[in-house]
């Protein structure tokens, strides 16, 4: 066993005889494919974008209808009551959503928003209102009465709409300009025109929202007196010829796409005062080839605080500049180095009294620091475990509230901790994961849990833990749309491994049907994502397409190698400027483990995977030719340096830097090793892995003689959207792996 540690838990294998009851009489119904992908959602009733009102008097949430899971409408819930009720109807609103505009669905692909109907809302200040983008144009909404006040309508479609903190304005984006909208007198007027061709203003540029996680480039200050903006100019990035081929027409793209080592938009920042109409542009910096990754006002609109990252990654800049004068107090800044690289995060909160909360990775994990008004920094957290988030914080009765793990990174619970420091208290309880909106001044929090048996549940909680009311109970009994088939539910394993440098710990996820014994072994599947920024192995409710595997009569296997996210920086590290060797040795590492098992057909393994787990499938089928079976690869990476300037940059550097491991990481640099029979999948529309990716290897694949099969699909971008392609993606790949690891 190559020195491999197994470790069954002992609550899987007692679950696993309770899971044995079926809730049906008789065997239950069997999962299809079709089904998988209809209405009701099998997950059941989930509550999504869950917040509280500003007056704590209500709590809303996106749910989906029932008779479409991809339109969804926005509830909300009286907390004195506990009453739901639908407060914006999708349908009624816009009966007919119009097409959206090209910038939209860039948007919506990359904030991975995959419905319709309400995507998105803001409550205003006082709780009385939400604002509800819908149709291309900008709705404000009377929580009593329902009525929906349309404030714009034009032919434009109007993006990012935020309500100002005091409640005066409601800005946008339109036609790449900013836009306001005086909710007293109805009068709107763009703040900036320049907006146009390569140049926008207010809105993040592709970077910023693919790999940054920062979906917008306006900030009101929270006296509704000014606004931080971004310009972007992206004439310096290079031209990629983008063909979105549809089924009935082609679609010539010049996008701007910033490919790594070459020039990326230039980015500034600026002050607009809503009363002079002045701009005044922020001093970032003589080297103006860095990023903007975030930027917060302070508690009292006095300093404005932007986080900076040069362009290798190996530095990050939180500078203190004068909103007034666009001047830096240099004293004030705080700056973090590594070796390796920085990864952002989300959660720097401001104090009164000038101090600030920031997560910080300088220990080698995820921890949160304190630094005063007169700089002094401390940690408050300290650990071989993760803080995943910050969620509030009482400076008053010196309390701060995180979400994360200190016993196992499978999990995610609710925390508090000392202002000052100490032993964080876990608040939430069961084995499974908790996502957490925390009420202001810590009265409450509305927590979704759920775990491998558990789909997601919401409800409003005491800070104490103790549950109050549901929100959404979600139970999983007879009248749960997944009830007639849970008999035939497979129930995951749960387990650890010995990466390839001997040492290292691996959690593992496998589903082993009933009938696979050492008596009748069977075929198995491996799912691979295995890149920087992403945990496969979770105890929360899993994917219920894990299951048509499972029921199909395949062991379903999952590895977080190194390299994954969520158990520390050091984790992460080893695959810096080398990416495609280290995560393929831990998977070959995994498999070795796998096909020890007597349940397996160690010759009948598969392995696929979608993004960089397409790219993993190639490099670890080509790298270990005859290991698998077969090999399915969606979207795939082939050579990086076809790929994205933030992404591929903080883990490889440039090529012209690092032109060998450039080399070793690209696809084409091991096609001698092609073997393992192939499937690779890909959107012809793609604008995250471009669709040239996969073309190019097909070329070359066809100039070698190879035989390999494909799938396209015209239209799709990254992600495989609607239900009917989801369905026929996926009988597809079952089609495939049926045909190489069953002989079918």
């Amino acid at each position: 066993m190559r020195g491999a540690l197994i470790v069954v838990l002992p609550f899987i294998l007692v679950a696993c005889e309770r899971a044995a009851t079926p809730v049906t009489d008789g065997p239950g119904e069997q999962l299809t494919i079709e089904r998988l992908y209809g209405s009701p959602d099998l997950t059941g009733p989930t509550a999504r974008n869950v917040q509280f009102s500003p007056d704590g008097s209500r709590i809303s949430f996106l749910r989906a209808k029932e008779d479409d899971r991809t339109v969804q409408d926005l509830w909300a819930m009286d907390v004195g009551t506990g009453e739901a009720y639908v407060l914006v109807d999708a349908r009624q609103l816009a009966p007919e959503e119009r097409e959206l505009t090209e910038a939209e669905i860039q948007f919506r692909e990359r904030s991975r928003i995959t419905s319709s109907g309400v995507v998105t809302y803001q409550w205003d200040e006082t709780g009385a209102a939400v604002l509800v983008p819908l149709d291309g144009d900008v709705f404000y909404v009377d929580v009593e009465s329902a009525q929906a006040r349309r404030l714009t309508e034009t032919e434009a479609f109007e993006t990012d709409a935020k309500v100002s903190p005091d409640g005066g304005f409601v800005s946008f984006i339109r036609d790449q300009n900013l836009w306001i909208h005086d909710l007293s007198t109805g009068e709107e007027r763009a703040l900036t025109t320049e907006g146009g061709g390569d140049i926008s203003w207010g809105m993040a540029e592709f970077v910023a929202q693919e790999e940054m996680s920062r979906y917008t480039g306006y900030w009101w200050s929270p006296d509704d007196s000014r606004l931080a903006v971004a310009r972007v100019d992206e004439s310096p990035v290079m031209v990629v010829d983008r063909f979105g081929i549809s089924a009935d027409a082609v679609l010539v793209s010049q996008q701007r796409y910033p490919r790594a080592g070459t020039p990326n938009a230039l980015v500034t920042l600026h002050v607009i005062d809503l009363g002079s109409g002045d701009i005044r542009e922020m001093d970032l910096g003589s080297d103006t080839d860095i990023y903007l990754s975030r930027v917060n006002w302070s508690a009292a609109g006095e300093t404005l605080w932007v986080q900076r990252q040069n362009r290798a990654q190996t530095q990050w800049d939180l500078l203190a500049l004068d909103p007034s004068t666009g001047a830096e107090d240099t004293r004030r800044r705080i700056t973090e180095q590594a070796d390796t690289w920085i990864n952002l995060e989300h959660d720097l909160r401001t104090l009164a009294g000038g101090g600030l909360l920031y997560l910080s990775e300088q220990s080698g994990f995820r921890h949160i620091r304190h630094v005063s008004a007169d700089g002094v920094a401390r940690d408050i957290t300290s650990g071989e475990w993760v803080v995943d988030s910050l969620e509030a914080v009482d400076a008053d009765a010196g309390i701060v509230w995180f979400s994360g793990w200190t016993d196992t990174p499978l999990e995610r619970h609710l925390y508090s901790v000392n202002l000052d420091g100490g032993e964080p208290q876990r608040i939430t309880t069961g084995e499974g994961r908790w996502n957490v909106s925390v009420g202001s001044g810590g009265t409450g929090f509305i927590g979704t849990y759920s775990d491998i048996d558990t789909p997601p549940n919401t409800a409003l909680y005491s800070m104490e833990g103790e549950r109050i009311a549901w929100v959404e109970e979600n139970p999983l009994n007879q009248d749960h749309p997944y009830a007639p088939y849970l008999a035939r539910h497979v129930r995951p394993e749960y387990g650890t491994l010995t990466a390839a440098d001997g040492q290292t710990e691996l959690h593992w996820q496998m589903y082993r049907p009933d009938h696979c014994t050492a008596a009748t072994p069977c075929p198995a599947i491996v799912q691979v994502y295995g890149g920087p920024g992403v945990q496969s192995v979770t105890r929360g409710w899993q994917s219920l397409r894990d299951q048509i595997l499972a029921q199909s009569g395949y062991v379903l296997f999952k590895v977080d190698n190194r390299g994954s996210s969520n158990r520390g920086h050091a984790f992460e590290a080893p695959l810096h400027l080398r990416m495609g060797i280290l995560e393929v040795e831990d998977q070959l590492a995994g498999l070795d483990w796998l096909q020890e098992r007597d349940f397996v057909d160690a010759d009948r393994v598969g392995l696929w995977g979608w993004s960089y787990g397409g790219y993993m499938t190639l490099m670890t089928t080509l790298q270990a030719p005859g290991r698998f079976a077969a090999g399915i690869a969606g979207a795939p990476v082939t050579d990086w340096a076809l790929y994205d300037t933030h992404y591929t940059e903080r883990f490889m550097s440039t090529p012209q830097d690092n032109a060998e491991g450039y080399e070793a990481g690209s696809v084409f640099a091991h096609l001698d090793g092609y073997q393992t029979p192939l499937l690779i999948i890909h959107g012809m529309a793609d604008d995250n892995v471009t669709f040239d990716h996969s073309t190019r290897l097909f070329a070359e694949l066809q100039e070698r003689g190879e035989v390999f099969e494909m799938m396209t699909y015209p239209g799709q971008r990254h992600g495989i959207r609607p239900p009917p392609l989801q369905t026929h993606l996926l009988r597809t790949q079952m089609a495939f792996f049926d045909r190489h690891l069953r002989g079918e």
